[in-house]
């Protein structure tokens, strides 16, 4: 039976007298990638803040592989792993750098070159990050999650803005590191992505849990309450012929 690594209980967030979060629960499986989806506003950024140390709950309970939130935020710190933004990246370092500042906040020995070769771009080690095109600097962002060797990595629309080949070519990274063991928590907007990606997904709309099950239970209970689309759906679409005519391989996407 697989463990739980990550237990929320009855989470309420308030800001002011706005419900932000409204006693949300879900488990999430070691080893699993857990989707957490929902329209802009929805709560689940300030729930990914609030497991990640980041933002105070105002209710509820969570445990992370063990620790409690509200006793042991400095243990959770350590075993996970959560992206950076822009702003997180000296501009005048380059990917050498930044990868050997990073180690040593978290006081790590690891080999930065080993680092970008796992996710293609050990050819880039002595660029800028500002000189790194979108989907360059999306991998070397989820690179830097896994400085610290975390049980749980973080990643919010880590694939927004990217075109259809650095989309895809980051859903086989995030893929890579989950077969490598580490537990994937993600948010994003794109639900073709999701539904390659999460084993699980949580649907969560005004601060509440509406959904949560596997991609293809979900589907097939909308088909079974006769749900129809009103176009046939063809066996490729338009982004399939987009990468079948310029290709999936990484060319500095």
């Amino acid at each position: 039976m697989s463990k739980v690594i990550i237990s929320v209980k009855g989470l309420v967030k308030h800001y002011g007298h706005f419900e932000a979060v409204k006693g949300i629960s879900f488990d999430v499986q070691e080893g699993e990638i857990f989707g957490l989806l929902g329209p802009n506003g929805a709560g689940k950024s300030t729930t990914l803040e609030i497991i990640e140390t980041l933002r105070e709950k105002t209710a509820g309970e969570v445990i992370v592989d063990g620790f409690n939130l509200d006793s042991d935020p400095n243990e959770i710190k350590k075993i996970i792993g959560v992206q950076l933004q822009t702003s997180g990246f000296y501009p005048g370092l380059n990917l050498l750098e930044l990868i050997d500042l990073f180690a040593g906040l978290y006081n790590r020995n690891i080999d930065p070159r080993e680092l970008l070769k796992s996710v293609n771009l050990e050819d880039k080690a002595k660029n800028k990050y500002k000189e790194l095109s979108g989907g360059q600097k999306q991998r070397f962002s989820i690179a830097t999650t896994l400085i610290n060797q975390p049980k749980i990595i973080f990643l919010d629309e880590p694939t927004t803005g990217l075109d259809p080949q650095a989309r895809r070519n980051l859903w086989d990274l995030v893929q890579k590191i989950r077969s490598q063991g580490t537990t994937v928590i993600i948010t994003t907007h794109y639900m073709d992505e999701a539904e390659v990606l999460c084993d699980r997904i949580a649907i969560i709309d005004s601060g509440k849990i509406i959904a949560l099950d596997t991609p293809d239970k979900l589907i097939d209970e909308l088909v079974a309450t006769g749900f129809e689309r009103p176009k046939e759906v063809k066996k490729a679409n338009l982004e399939d012929v987009f990468i079948n005519l310029t290709g999936h391989a990484l060319r500095g996407e």
